[in-house]
């Protein structure tokens, strides 16, 4: 029989719950303001003091709520860190059987790959993976049996947060402790986000494949070129990673393709070679002066009627113009390096053509 006291808390509950279902989008965004704030720390006994042994009831309506609306990102953020608090709190592992029960991680994992959502919101779904992956080993295989580990690593190489993809990279390192079942899928993972655009993202993957490897031991084939490709980034930050991941693979039997491909980076190509040779080595010799050889008398010869016309209107001087011509022939002859003959008789005719000095 209940007492005067349970009963009143019983009623408080009911009320609370009826408050919620009856709420709009706008009231319940207040109500999830309210519950983190009352309710943030909490281990599992005091919430179910607080709810009069009922916090299950509202839990599985945070989770119905949270499968209807999570494609729109209607009050994400508030509803993820309010079942955060159910499953962070001590002893907790009740509220988690629940909400995994109603297909939670997928859910979870399918919100990191909406382009629409906020990225905060995504971070609060990374913080509830990493909840859940601490729980221990069957969970973190739970995730890596979900897809988990090609959506988290999408996510980390396509987001835009230096603090998410932080985020990120510890729920990478929470995977692949303690998973001997999944721990190389993690560690392949880790490998395909190296080619990425994000420096961020190939930094906190280089750090991480550093624990992976102590880990796991054996290397993956595709390791050694994908590390030295990382090498011609121009992030300093990203290439202290890759040398100190260089270090570490040295002790493996990677070994003696690194020192392949490492003095293959360091020998340059015959193109590059030839591409760096100074430019007055290609440069034309000086005192060489190339000119077309024509002969304008001919070309007078070979004109048409209509080049006659054109000629004739412009009122072209056609001797003078060729006398010019065969004088800048000779000119050019004079400074190149042909006969001295040929230069004295060009001289002598430019001589007489100017005529005798005056006094």
């Amino acid at each position: 029989m209940t007492t005067i006291k349970e009963q009143a808390a019983i009623s408080r509950l009911l009320s609370f719950l009826q408050e919620w279902d009856n709420a709009g989008k706008v009231a319940r965004g207040n109500i999830l303001t309210n519950f983190i704030e009352a309710n943030q720390g909490k281990t599992a006994p005091e919430l179910e003091q607080e709810f009069s042994q009922g916090a299950s009831l509202f839990l599985v309506r945070l989770t119905t709520w949270l499968r209807i609306t999570y494609m729109t990102g209607l009050c994400l953020e508030k509803l993820l860190r309010s079942i955060g608090i159910f499953l962070s709190a001590v002893s907790s592992n009740r509220y988690l059987i629940e909400f995994l029960e109603v297909g939670g991680v997928l859910t979870l994992l399918e919100i990191l790959g909406l382009a629409k959502i906020k990225e905060e919101d995504k971070k609060e779904s990374i913080k509830l993976l990493q909840v859940i992956a601490n729980s221990g080993r069957k969970y973190k295989e739970l995730i890596c049996e979900s897809y988990g580990v090609r959506s988290i690593a999408e996510f980390l190489a396509n987001s835009k947060s230096e603090e998410t993809q932080e985020e990120v990279q510890v729920l990478l390192e929470s995977l692949v402790h303690g998973n001997p079942k999944y721990q190389n899928q993690v560690y392949k993972g880790l490998v395909a986000l190296l080619p990425c655009a994000s420096p961020k993202a190939q930094q906190l993957s280089l750090q991480t494949l550093r624990t992976a490897q102590s880990i796991i031991g054996a290397t993956h084939p595709s390791i050694v070129d994908c590390v030295l490709k990382v090498l011609g980034t121009m992030h300093l930050e990203v290439q202290y990673e890759a040398i100190e991941l260089i270090k570490d693979l040295a002790n493996y039997d990677v070994r003696p393709a690194l020192l392949k491909g490492l003095m293959a980076l360091l020998t340059p190509s015959v193109k590059k070679t030839f591409q760096q040779q100074p430019k007055i080595l290609a440069a034309p010799q000086p005192g060489r002066l190339c000119c077309p050889q024509s002969n304008a008398a001919d070309l007078y010869l070979k004109i048409d009627s209509v080049q006659a016309d054109i000629l004739a209107a412009n009122k072209v001087n056609v001797t003078e113009a060729l006398h010019l011509c065969e004088v800048s022939r000779c000119t050019l002859n004079f400074l190149s390096d042909s006969g001295a003959p040929e230069r004295m008789a060009c001289g002598s005719s430019f001589q007489e053509d100017r005529g005798e000095p005056k006094e």
